[in-house]
C-alpha cells in the first residue's frame, strides 16, 4: 500500500509540473518576443533528427571549405565549371547529366585531367576562384530564391556537387560540423543517410564500401567527434526509382546486415512524382531478402507528392517503420485511421515541404492535423544544408505556425528517439537522459531570461522573420 501511495503521489507530482509549465510557456508565448522565443527554442533539450541526408546537410561554405583545405579532405583537390561550353558541340546528351551549360558542376582533379583540352578552360580549381565565382558557387547548392523550388533542387544541387560526394574524407568532416552543429542546439541524436558505395579516392580509383566506411567511422570516432556528445548511427538510402534499384537493394541489404553496429536502416528515397520508384515495385525483392535475412528497419519517403495516392498505405505493406513527409497521408482516410497511435511516426519535414512547393505555406500543412489526431509525429530537417535551416528553425516553425503546447514539444522531442531505430538498450538509455533533462529545463526556464542567439543571416529563418537576426539584447 505505502509502495502504492508514493507511486500515486509521484505520478500526480509529475501532471502538476507539467500542467504548470503548459500555464507558463502559454503566457510566455504571448508575451515573448520572436528573439526570446527562439532562444527559448534553441535552449530546449531536444531528442534527435531522424530525416537527414547528409550530403544535403552540409552548407555551402562547409562544402567549400572542405573541398579547398587538402588537409582535412584526404589530398583531393576540385575544379569546377565556371563558364558554359559547347565544346563538343550540340547532340541528343548535351541537356543529360553532364549538362555543358550547368555552371558549378564541380570534379575533382583526376577527372578534369581527363577531360579534352576546350573543355579544361570552362573549368577552375575551387581554391583560386575570384570572390564572384565564390559566391555564385556558395549559390549553386542553396535554395534561397523566390523563383527556386522543387526542380531546382532535385535536378541541379548534387549535379553540381558531384564528385564531392564521392569524397569520404569530405563526408565524414561533414559529418562531424553536423554533430558540432548539433551540440549546440542540445540535439541528443542523429540518424542519418550515408551511402559508402560508389567513393573515389584521389587518383580517381574506385573506393571498396569497406574501405570508405572505414575513413568515416574515424571522422565519427575522432576526439572532436565524441565531444560532441551527439549519438550517430546511419541508414543506408537507396535511390528507388532507378533501373537496377532491386538489385542495388539486395546489395544494401547484405551491407547492412553486416554493418548493424553502425546501420540501423535502410531508406528508400527519391521523387515520388517519378512513377518508376512506387512503392509496391519492391514488395517481391523485400520479402525475398526478409527470408534471407534478420529484421532491418525500413523508412521510406512517401507522401511526398501533390497528388492524392495511397502510396504511404503500400509503404506500411513493405513493412516500414518510419514515413518521411508522409503529406498526402491526408487524403487516405483508411491509412489516417491505422496510423492513429499506431506504431509508424512520420518524419515532418515543415521547411522543406515549404520551398519545394509541397504546400503553399505552413498553414496548409497536415501536421497539426497528424500531431492532433494522435499519430505519432517528429520534426526534422532533410537537406538542411541546401536551405540554411536548423531543427531549432522547424521548432520555431511550428510553434508559431500551429500554438503548440509544452506538452506538444515535449512529445515531438521524446517521439524522435521512440521512434528511432536504436537498439533498446541505447534507446533507453537516451530516453532517459533525454527525459531528465527535460525535467530539469522544465524546472529553469520559468526563471530563464531567453535572450537572442547568434543567427547567421544566410539562415532560412533569417529570412523569413530578419528580426531573428539582428544582434542580440540582453
Amino acid at each position: 500500500m505505502r509502495l502504492f501511495c508514493v507511486f500515486f503521489i509521484s505520478l500526480l507530482s509529475l501532471f502538476t509540473n507539467a500542467g504548470t509549465m503548459d500555464s507558463w510557456f502559454r503566457d510566455f508565448k504571448r508575451s515573448a518576443t520572436p528573439t526570446q522565443l527562439y532562444a527559448f527554442l534553441h535552449a530546449m533539450p531536444k531528442g534527435g533528427d531522424l530525416h537527414h541526408h547528409l550530403t544535403g546537410s552540409g552548407y555551402p561554405q562547409w562544402w567549400y571549405a572542405l573541398a579547398t583545405d587538402k588537409d582535412s579532405n584526404g589530398g583531393y583537390e576540385y575544379y569546377t565549371r565556371v563558364s558554359p561550353s559547347l565544346c563538343q558541340g550540340l547532340s541528343p546528351d548535351t541537356f543529360g547529366p553532364d549538362n555543358p551549360f550547368m555552371l558549378f558542376r564541380t570534379v575533382q582533379a583526376s577527372t578534369w585531367r581527363r577531360l579534352p583540352d576546350c573543355e579544361k578552360t570552362h573549368y577552375r580549381s575551387l581554391s583560386a576562384l575570384s570572390d564572384e565565382q565564390k559566391a555564385a558557387f556558395l549559390n549553386s547548392v542553396r535554395l534561397d530564391k523566390q523563383h527556386e523550388g522543387r526542380n531546382e533542387f532535385f535536378e541541379t544541387h548534387w549535379q553540381r556537387l558531384n564528385e564531392l560526394t564521392r569524397n569520404p574524407y569530405i563526408v565524414g568532416q561533414l559529418l562531424v560540423k553536423n554533430m558540432q552543429a548539433y551540440q549546440t542546439e542540445n540535439v541528443r541524436y542523429l540518424e542519418t543517410q550515408v551511402n559508402v558505395h560508389g567513393m573515389m579516392d584521389a587518383t580517381g580509383s574506385p573506393l571498396s564500401a569497406e574501405t570508405a566506411l572505414s575513413i568515416l567511422l574515424e571522422a565519427l570516432n575522432s576526439p572532436t567527434a565524441k565531444a560532441t556528445g551527439v549519438t550517430v548511427k546511419f541508414q543506408y538510402a537507396l535511390l528507388r526509382f532507378l533501373p537496377n534499384a532491386e538489385e542495388q537493394l539486395a546489395t544494401i541489404y547484405a551491407f547492412v546486415d553486416g554493418h548493424r553496429k553502425d546501420y540501423v536502416g535502410i531508406n528508400m528515397v527519391g521523387r515520388e512524382d517519378n512513377d518508376k520508384g512506387h512503392p509496391l515495385r519492391f514488395l517481391p525483392a523485400l520479402r525475398m531478402l526478409r527470408h534471407k535475412y534478420p529484421a532491418i528497419p525500413l523508412a521510406f519517403h512517401a507522401g511526398e507528392v501533390d497528388e492524392p495516392n495511397h502510396h504511404v498505405r503500400d509503404t506500411l505493406l513493405l513493412g516500414a517503420d518510419r514515413i518521411g513527409h508522409g503529406l498526402n497521408t491526408i487524403t487516405d482516410p483508411e491509412t489516417l485511421l491505422l496510423m492513429r497511435h499506431g506504431p509508424y511516426l512520420i518524419e515532418i519535414n515543415l521547411i522543406s515541404n515549404l520551398l519545394l512547393e509541397y504546400v503553399e505555406d505552413f498553414q496548409s500543412h497536415p501536421f497539426g492535423e497528424y500531431l492532433r489526431l494522435g499519430i505519432p509525429v517528429a520534426l526534422s530537417t532533410d537537406d538542411r544544408g541546401m536551405w540554411g535551416a536548423t531543427l531549432t528553425d522547424e521548432f520555431y516553425v511550428a510553434v508559431r505556425a500551429f500554438n503548440l503546447s509544452w506538452t506538444e514539444l515535449r512529445t515531438l522531442t521524446e517521439n524522435s528517439i521512440e521512434y528511432s531505430f536504436l537498439a533498446k538498450p541505447q534507446k533507453y538509455a537516451l530516453k532517459s537522459s533525454l527525459s531528465a533533462s527535460l525535467d530539469e529545463f522544465e524546472d529553469k526556464a520559468p526563471q530563464s531570461n531567453f535572450i537572442s542567439v547568434s543567427v547567421p543571416t544566410d539562415r532560412f529563418i533569417c529570412r523569413r522573420e530578419p528580426s531573428l537576426c539582428s544582434a542580440p539584447k540582453e
